[in-house]
């Protein structure tokens, strides 16, 4: 009983406290101090409405930059690459998407000036609301990703979305092209990361059947094949062709 008197002494003081930092506008402890304002104009709602679309945006950034960028095929075949040689921790996934970002940096960078000359500049400026900045922005990045979309893949998704084919490209929305972007990217980086593998499969084959000759059947091949690989990665200068390879499939 005691106990349960206690608990309920302990909730009624803890009502009155909320019930005075409701009516009271600041609510301060050791240390914080917290204001709430009430919004006397619609233009300070509007700014308040702002800034949680631009944590919203923020959170999304992520998502954002893997499937509007080329980003997806990078990471995909470097990580196939690391996987062909047979060596699935090194390098590290550190260094896989640290090389994945600095690539995509680096191929998208003409489409961020762009992005930057035409909508960003101007908006810091003053010369155009956030509306025509978002159109001017994404029209950059629009068009990159058409170039390395598919027909097919277009079309698949205008057919999904129950929409006839547009006369213009301006005319498809963003809600199909970027799925059909994406399935695209999938498909380039899988045919990139065969064509990788099949050098350093034709070693592990030729390694295979030379120790079953040799009556060395709980050898493991991977052991004997992996320096072979690395030997042959290193002589043609492997990373400085996969970067070349994946620069130039953008361009």
């Amino acid at each position: 009983m005691k106990r349960k008197s206690r608990l309920i002494l302990i909730l009624l003081l803890a009502g009155l406290l909320l019930a005075g930092c409701v009516g009271s506008p600041e609510f301060a402890a050791p240390g914080v101090t917290l204001t709430v304002d009430g919004a006397d104009e619609p233009e300070q709602v509007s700014t308040g409405v702002q800034l949680l679309v631009l944590l919203t945006v923020l959170s999304m950034a992520p998502a954002i930059l893997i499937m509007t960028t080329g980003f997806t095929r990078i990471v995909i075949v470097l990580s196939l690459l690391r996987n062909a040689i047979g060596t699935p921790s090194v390098p590290p996934n550190q260094v896989v998407i640290g090389l994945s970002l600095l690539l995509t940096f680096f191929i998208m960078a003409p489409v961020y000036d762009e992005v930057d000359e035409q909508a960003i500049q101007p908006y810091l400026d003053q010369q155009i609301d956030q509306e025509q900045a978002f159109e001017l922005a994404s029209a950059p990045i629009r068009d990159f990703m058409f170039e390395q979309t598919n027909q097919k893949d277009l079309e698949l998704f205008l057919s999904l979305n129950n929409q006839e084919r547009p006369e213009t490209l301006d005319d498809i929305p963003s809600a199909v092209l970027l799925p059909a972007f994406v399935i695209s990217e999938l498909r380039t980086a899988f045919t990139m990361g065969f064509m990788v593998y099949v050098p350093f499969l034709i070693i592990d084959m030729v390694v295979s059947s030379v120790l079953l000759a040799m009556g060395m059947m709980m050898l493991p091949p991977s052991l004997i094949s992996l320096p072979f690989k690395l030997l042959l990665f290193v002589m043609v200068d492997g990373w400085y062709l996969i970067a070349r390879s994946l620069s130039l499939s953008f361009f």
